[in-house]
């Protein structure tokens, strides 16, 4: 049998995709992952959640599937506020020689 060869990643499935604006499309994948974990934390439906973020039911089910490219960063954040999480953003020199500086979410 022939060995199958693989490609490692980017560590950002959108670049490797090649979307564009991959790094801001990254973000905002990490923003619905942080809203959803809360979501299933509390029990929260999905029409309950709507109804804290100010948005239709069908509106959170195509953030939660995926489809969030409505949705800038900046309000995603606000979503996160609105879940009663406090927001920090930290701004810092980049130190690391071997990678651009970039965003992150944690």
């Amino acid at each position: 049998m022939s060995r199958k060869g693989y490609q490692v990643g980017s560590g950002n499935v959108f670049e490797d995709l090649g979307v564009p604006n991959a790094e801001e499309h990254l973000v905002k994948a990490q923003l619905v992952f942080k809203i959803d974990a809360i979501r299933k934390q509390r029990r929260l439906k999905q029409i309950d959640v709507a109804g804290l973020l100010g948005i239709r039911q069908p509106d959170v089910s195509n953030m939660l599937r995926g489809e969030f490219r409505q949705f800038s960063v900046e309000r995603l954040l606000h979503f996160l506020v609105a879940l009663n999480q406090d927001v920090e953003i930290v701004v810092k020199p980049h130190r690391d020689r071997h990678n651009a500086p970039a965003l992150h979410v944690s």
